[in-house]
Formats: C-alpha cells, structure tokens, sequence
C-alpha cells in the first residue's frame, strides 16, 4: 500500500486511516458529520494526492485528447479546465477525468486514483503521433481546500487574486513562498474553493501554511468520507460506482460532457444511442420513508418488479434525509416519479428528484 506524502501528518493528527485505491488515506478525523458541515459553512482541506496526473506535450497532444476524450477540448484555452471522460469501444466510461490546458502545447490530465495504469495503458494506445507523454502522478501531491472561506483562508499566501477566479480555471504561480505551485479553481464537493498541484517535496511545507492562515476561518483537515457525502449531495459521479467500463456517458447524464461535434473512441455507437435515446438514466432520488439506500440495492417498482439499483447511498448530513443515485429503467426516470428501494427484503417508498440535492 502507498502512502502520500502527508499520511504521517494524518496519523499524528488522529485520522482513521483505511486503504483506497491502493493508498493508506484518511476516511475521518473528527466524525463524517462534522467535517461535511465544517466544507459547507467554513473551510476544509482534504489531502487526495492518491489521484494520478498525465503531462501530454507537443503540437499533437489535442489531436490526442480529441480523440481519446469525449468533450471538445479545442474549446479551451490557456488556464482553463475541462470535465470530460475516456469512453471505451463497447459504449462505456474508461474513466472520467479533468483536462488542463497550461499552453498551446501543454495539457496536464487528471485521473482516477484507482485507474491511473489503466487510463495510461488506454490512452498509450491511441499515440500513434508520438505524442511526449509523463505520468507525474507519484511526485505531485494534491491538496483540495474546500468552503465557502476558502478564498479568505489562502489569499494571505499568494498574489494570485483568488476571488475573482472563475470556477475551472487555473492559474500557476507562487503560493506559500513556493513557485510553480498550480492553483485551481475547481473542487468536488459543490462548497467552492480550489485544488493546489506541488510537488511532494512542497507538500509539508504548503499544508502547515494553508493550516496557518486558515487557523482564523475555522479551517480543519476533512477525510475521504465527507468527501463522499458531499459529492453526492451535489449529484456528482464517483467512478466505480455511478459510472464504469458498462455505463454509456449519455445513460450517466454526462450528454453536456459528449461532444459530437468531433469523432473520438465510439463516437459513431453513441451519436447512434443519442438518436435511439437510452433505455435506462442515472437518477437522482430522496427516501419518503425511513431507510437508507446502498449501492447494488435494488430499485423495484409498486408491483416489486425491478427496474434498476442503486449506485450510491447516504443519510445526508445537510439536508437531514437519506438520498441517493442509481439507473432505472426510462419510464421510471422522469421527476417526481415514485419507486422503492429493496432494503432488508422491505420496499421502502422514495421518489424521483433532480439533483444537486443540495443547493445553496
């Protein structure tokens, strides 16, 4: 099992360390409940330095992300980001992933922990060009300072205005005395803030500041629960779980991030499955009665006929109610709708909502 950089500092702190991805991470320091609402009201730091990083160069490194990714990344520009996924040959998700644009010739990818050797070996195959290509996943650390404070907290540490950056957008420069740190506003938990890429030698170094200039905001370390519920209360994708190598992007709710516009890996199969449209959708809904849902938990209808299941669960910390996400087949799929989970051989009443489920 690898560690990060920081596992130590999260030992010393207290953290309940438990393996992911292949790394030892934290789960929790104070409770789940307490750091989920620590993200949503003031300013927290999650250390994912698990996630994998890809350095494409050269005057073909687009023509590569064109045709491996399914957004249009000719879209972008110096300092922009981009959310977009790897679709394989069978109509499925290889990964979802960020795009960075650094320059004309210079774009930073950023995977899936758990999927960093298979996104490599994937998009490998595809660089018939040539294209310069660096896996600079296990020499780059990643910390994510989420809330609404978080601008506050961090701007003492640099000149880069962190208040007027647009949300995925990027910029490099010095933070916390160190130079070609990677500020980016990007973030997955729906409370604002940004992810800041240095190198593991920095990573130390950078976390003791951020807790520094934090201190006066309330800034607390988060583990990688509250990570989940506060990515589920924003409706967002975990893969492995809501999307995989057997979920097409348009069943996912992810048509905003497939571009047809260009031909990438299926494109053709899945313009195809646009114009059919999807026998099943991945759906947001909220439990009516007492119950909370599980991923693989089966979704049925009134009659006890299964229409799809559940990919992700939990008792919402913020909204007080137990939500979750899972395919159904269409005709179950439209807002509003009633359906039950199978929990413990009960049936237990839920309906059809849009997602976020937490809006602020």
């Amino acid at each position: 099992m690898k560690n990060t950089a920081l596992s130590q500092i999260h030992i010393d702190l207290g953290a309940k360390m438990v393996p992911f991805a292949g790394y030892n991470m934290p789960v929790q320091y104070a409770g789940i409940n307490a750091e989920h609402e620590t993200v949503r009201k003031a300013v927290g730091v999650f250390d994912v330095s698990h996630m994998g990083e890809f350095i494409l160069k050269g005057d073909k490194a687009l023509d590569l992300i064109q045709r491996v990714t399914s957004n249009d990344a000719s879209k972008l520009y110096d300092g922009k980001v981009q959310y977009s996924c790897l679709p394989n040959k069978d109509g499925g998700i290889v990964d979802d992933l960020l795009v960075y644009r650094i320059d004309e010739a210079t774009y930073m990818l950023v995977v899936n922990a758990s999927n960093i050797e298979k996104d490599w070996n994937w998009i490998s195959q595809f660089n018939t060009e040539g294209v310069p290509m660096k896996d600079i996943s296990d020499r780059t650390s990643l910390l994510a300072v989420q809330g609404p404070k978080a601008a506050e907290a961090l701007q003492s540490l640099t000149d880069i205005d962190l208040g007027s950056m647009e949300y995925y957008t990027f910029e490099k420069g010095s933070f916390a005395g160190i130079d070609n740190v990677i500020v980016s506003a990007t973030g997955y938990t729906g409370a604002g803030g940004f992810e800041l890429y240095v190198d593991n030698e920095h990573a130390e170094h950078i976390w003791n500041k951020v807790f520094e200039a934090g201190a006066p905001f309330g800034i607390k370390p988060i583990g990688l629960g509250a990570r989940d519920t506060l990515r589920l209360e924003m409706g967002f994708c975990l893969y492995g779980n809501d999307i995989d190598d057997a979920t097409s992007p348009l069943e996912a709710g992810l048509g905003w991030v497939t571009k047809f516009s260009k031909e990438f890996t299926n494109s053709a199969a899945l313009a195809e499955q646009k114009a059919a449209g999807v026998k099943q959708k991945l759906v947001g809904f909220e439990m009516i009665d007492r119950g909370i849902p599980r991923h693989d938990y089966e979704i049925v209808d009134a009659d006890g006929n299964n229409i799809g299941k559940v990919t992700s669960g939990t008792q919402s910390p913020s909204l007080q109610k137990a939500i979750g996400m899972g395919y159904v087949k269409n005709e179950f799929a439209k807002e509003g709708t009633e359906i039950f989970i199978k929990i413990r051989d009960n049936a237990v009443k839920a309906k059809i909502v849009k997602p976020p489920f937490y809006k602020a």
